[in-house]
């Protein structure tokens, strides 16, 4: 009988317990991709003087449409990171923006933020009980509190908002601001310098200028949590224990590790992280609760999380192309979108010519036709329909998907049931 082997504290982060991860673009390989594709769209614009696609306006706008939607992919990460699935972002984001502006509207935006978290958690725990200590299909019960939050709160509305200046039974009274602030100097100079024109210098300074100017205080709390949970989740022994809950239960089992202990803390802090996506969206997007606010963030959030491989950097990318094509909605949306038009073609060639040279010439030629057909799309017309420009960012999240599709890699015990002792 072969002795059974000793384990190594899992305390410690190590390889040989870390998940092999699947293959990972290096930072600068990353920062290059960037660069061509900034550098590409420079060209576009240049092409179509279509100035508003890479403006300081049109990157802060984005930058703001971008946070609710990678607060709910970063609830996500961390929900399946440790084995449970969060179809439940879009009902945790719904109470989110309630419980924020109830409590935002009577005690000060700041106390909204924390009772909108609260609330989030609470949608959490729920998915937590159902799914953890009940084994429920991880699906079924992420349905289920989406459509419970939705009616909870459509019933809360009218008792908590009539009665009150600006509430109705759809809309709660308006929310003091959480306040903005702009980097002097280093604005001006960059919104004057994305104003000059110049070949990928300007798009550049559009792009920097977005994120110095006019940014909300729980905008920076979105952007540092990017950071933060990669920290967490990849340089802790928490994070450690986390995410070996979601890649093998039974043997984090076997070294010591409470998977429920840790599944539960996941799951609630993905509530949270939802829930603080919905306050951004009706304390800072908007200084009120309105019915129907989330418009599917929370679903656009699950596909940024898994377009970014269920890394934290990825995810931040795919909410970044997200909030970029929903603000075309906002500013020139029409002029905008068929100047992109050109992009998407652009990109296609570019791809088929990549398919071409990994000798994937099917893939290579129906790539091509696709590319030839948008461009034909942009050269016979001038502008593209508004329900085109509407229909734009879900459009983008279904390709993006579709090409990102054969280098994703889940966590391999993502949503799959789990019984403590199972293993023995």
């Amino acid at each position: 009988m072969t002795a059974p082997t000793t384990a190594t504290d899992v305390n410690q982060p190590s390889l040989e317990h870390a998940p092999k991860a699947g293959r990972r673009l290096s930072l600068p390989v990353l920062m290059l991709i960037i660069a061509g594709a900034l550098a590409l769209t420079s060209i576009v614009r240049l092409i179509t003087g279509a100035d508003g696609i890479t403006n300081v306006s049109q990157m802060s706008t984005a930058l703001q449409l971008a946070v609710p939607i990678g607060l709910a992919g970063l609830g996500g990460l961390w929900a399946e990171r440790a084995g449970v699935v969060n179809i439940g972002l879009e009902g945790m984001m719904i109470l989110g923006t309630w419980f924020g502006a109830w409590a935002g509207f009577q005690w000060g935006p700041w106390t909204g933020v924390l009772v909108g978290l609260i609330g989030g958690c609470l949608g959490g725990l729920l998915h937590a009980i159902v799914t953890v200590t009940f084994n429920v299909n991880h699906i079924v019960s992420g349905v289920a509190i989406n459509i419970l939050a939705l009616g909870a709160t459509r019933y809360l509305a009218p008792l908590a908002f009539e009665g009150h200046q600006g509430g109705s039974a759809k809309q709660s009274p308006a929310v003091e601001s959480l306040g903005h602030f702009t980097v002097p100097g280093l604005s001006d100079w960059l919104t004057d310098l994305n104003a000059k024109g110049w070949f990928f210098v300007s798009d550049i300074a559009g792009l920097l200028g977005g994120l110095v100017t006019n940014v909300s205080w729980l905008t920076l709390i979105a952007v540092a949590l990017i950071p933060g949970t990669w920290w967490i989740l990849w340089r802790t022994p928490f994070g450690l224990r986390l995410r070996s809950c979601g890649e093998n239960p039974v043997a984090a089992e076997s070294l010591g590790v409470n998977v429920y202990k840790y599944k539960y803390l996941a799951v609630i802090i993905s509530g949270g992280l939802a829930g603080l996506g919905g306050v951004f969206l009706s304390i800072v997007a908007n200084p009120f609760y309105l019915e129907g606010q989330t418009s599917g963030r929370g679903y656009i959030g699950l596909a940024a999380m898994i377009f970014g491989n269920w890394m934290p950097g990825g995810l931040a990318i795919g909410a970044g192309l997200f909030g970029y094509t929903d603000s075309l909605n906002l500013r020139g949306g029409s002029t905008n979108v068929h100047a992109l038009l050109l992009l998407g073609a652009l990109l296609l060639v570019i791809g088929a010519i990549w398919l071409a040279i990994r000798k994937k010439y099917v893939q290579a030629a129906v790539t091509l036709v696709v590319g030839a057909l948008v461009f034909a799309w942009y050269a016979g017309t001038n502008e593209v329909p508004s329900q085109v420009v509407a229909a734009t960012p879900y459009v983008v999240t279904l390709v993006v998907l579709a090409l990102s599709a054969q280098r994703l890699r889940m966590p391999k015990a993502d949503g799959m049931p789990y019984r403590k002792g199972q293993g023995k």
